[in-house]
């Protein structure tokens, strides 16, 4: 008996220790993915700009961030950033309500169709609003307005853009927010405006602040939509990272720019991380299902009509304008810049531009691949909160969202082109840096699912003699099977619009569809144009089907961050 209790009393200790090691064994394989194909690509381009003649030459970054056009780029990438921020709050907290409270029919489609901006590459949202109010766009030929290259277009794209971000963040708390608590409220006198003000705002304030920080983050790191839009007279951080690489080949101002995107990116992070722990642990959430309910009143079906007309103006009528402007062909409308893309005559590619989008499907599974183990392991080593090195680990898998895509696709071509990583020639860098991008995705949808699942299933299994792989085969693959191919088609999405890094290493015989696009736009001509519009839509209608596939799939128990 005494044997007996030593063994019982010795096996939480042993299983403790193997928990811990396995977290740790989880977490070796993401660390070593971002170490290598991250950190080190990164740290390579960085040090090769300030790094001159044999030393470091720290007083550039002086240098560079006292020149006044700099200092002009650091304004406007700030700025538009806080405008973007607080115009898409404004558009999209009535839409964060209307999805949260009501059910309606048709609601799953029409929570697809504001996804999809935000899965659809930055250069074809920038397309679709320079078909809708550049030069020839449709208000230049309805009532003579031209919006190109202003401030306004860029502000327009970015909520577009970032319509779907507040949307779920914060419609995906407020449908679990207990009722009772502000109908109590109202009982004990509150008005409708004050119980909301006084109970609801504060409970969804965490959620806020994590949806503004992430639409001011996508937005300051803003690359293909104020590349196409903005012009030489705007420009973001991403965008001078860009032509101080590509076009005037001066690394040390690129560097000396990355670094401080990089440190504005890691207080953001810093911020955001915050805010999601306290949205966890603050609040005592209700099933979604049991709050949404059918508008009443002639306020609340108001309030959905103008959701709709919203959603209509802002969403759908740029992505219509872009269908329209692929069919708008010089003999009429058909299908003419369709049947273009299967020739390769107009020189812009060494291949048909069609064959863009056979190898953005390959690249795409192989980079959703890489990224569903990578996010796969991270999440399940983050399952269960722990100290600062788990927080820090967390913090790491979403700074390739902010970190410089032209930076890391220009950090491939310099760091992987040497043994034991002579990379530079393989056609895995593509699907690589996508991945990159796809991991954050993963790891964001997966992980509320696994620290939903009840610990003590695990620890049933560990008594009963499972190895720690084996009970998450077991116990958790299951529960969690739907976000799992929830995550999947979120990373095959954002791979399919990854531009920013592929830009760079995409070679001229397989381009990408993003990359085609740019390059078309890019060159004079009706043909071009039509081409990229073209291209553009194949893209939407790819991304809008993976979307309306998601929805299929999609319980409120398997909707994670994103």
């Amino acid at each position: 008996m005494d044997l007996a209790r030593t063994e019982v009393k010795a096996r939480p200790p042993r299983g403790f220790s193997r928990g811990g090691a396995a977290r740790l064994g989880l977490m070796a394989v993401p660390v070593a993915f971002f170490a290598l194909f991250f950190a080190y690509p990164v740290t390579a381009i960085v040090a090769r700009g300030l790094h001159v003649d044999g030393g470091w030459r720290f007083g550039r970054i002086v240098d560079v961030l006292g020149q006044s056009d700099i200092r002009h780029v650091l304004w406007f990438t700030t700025w538009q950033a806080l405008a973007s921020t607080a115009l898409t709050l404004l558009i999209a907290l009535p839409g964060a309500y209307v999805f949260a409270r009501f059910d309606f029919p048709g609601k799953q489609v029409l929570r697809a169709v504001v996804t999809v901006p935000f899965v659809l590459p930055t250069v074809v949202v920038g397309t679709a609003f320079l078909a809708l109010i550049g030069r020839g766009g449709l208000f230049d030929e309805l009532w003579g307005v031209r919006l190109d290259t202003t401030v306004w277009a860029i502000l327009l794209a970015h909520v577009f853009f970032n319509y779907a971000v507040v949307v779920r963040t914060v419609g995906g708390l407020w449908s679990q927010l207990d009722p009772r608590q502000e109908e109590a409220a109202r009982m004990l006198g509150a008005s409708r405006w004050r119980a909301w003000r006084t109970v609801t705002l504060p409970a969804l304030g965490p959620a806020v602040a994590a949806a503004a920080l992430m639409v001011f983050l996508f937005t300051f790191t803003s690359f293909g939509i104020v590349q196409i839009l903005g012009g030489p007279a705007y420009s973001t951080l991403e965008v001078e990272i860009y032509r101080q690489t590509a076009q005037l080949l001066d690394l040390p101002t690129a560097a000396v720019l990355t670094v401080v995107q990089f440190a504005a990116v890691g207080l953001i992070l810093a911020i955001h991380a915050w805010t999601v722990r306290r949205r966890e642990s603050a609040l005592k959430l209700v099933d979604a299902s049991a709050v949404a309910r059918r508008p009443r009143g002639a306020g609340q079906w108001t309030l959905l009509g103008l959701v709709m007309a919203t959603v209509a103006g802002l969403i759908l009528l740029p992505l219509g304008v872009l269908v329209q402007r692929s069919l708008d062909a010089p003999g009429g409308h058909g299908f003419a810049y369709y049947r273009e893309l299967t020739s390769a005559e107009g020189g812009a590619f060494l291949v048909p531009p069609i064959e863009a989008v056979w190898n953005s499907l390959q690249y795409a599974v192989v980079a959703t691949g890489i990224a569903v183990v990578i996010g796969g392991l991270a999440a399940a080593a983050l399952t269960r909160r722990a100290g600062r090195l788990v927080r820090g680990f967390d913090a790491l898998l979403m700074l390739p969202l902010g970190v410089s895509a032209v930076t890391v696709g220009f950090g491939f071509l310099i760091a992987l082109d040497e043994p034991p990583l002579d990379l530079r020639a393989t056609w895995i860098l593509v699907p690589l840096a996508q991945a990159l991008v796809g991991v954050p995705f993963v790891v964001r949808t997966m992980l509320p699912v696994l620290r939903a699942v009840d610990g003590r299933l695990r620890e049933a299994a560990a008594v009963l003699g499972a190895s720690p792989l084996r009970a998450w085969r077991e116990v958790d693959l299951p529960m969690v099977r739907r976000a799992l191919l929830i995550a999947a088609g979120f990373a095959f999405a954002v791979s399919l619009g990854e531009f920013g890094a592929t830009v760079f290493i995409a070679r001229p015989d397989n381009p990408t569809l993003p990359v085609a696009v740019a390059r078309l736009l890019g060159r004079a001509g009706d043909l071009n144009y039509g081409q990229a519009m073209a291209l553009s839509t194949i893209l939407m209608v790819v991304c809008a089907v993976s979307l309306l596939l998601l929805e299929r799939i999609r319980t409120d128990r398997t909707a994670g961050e994103f």
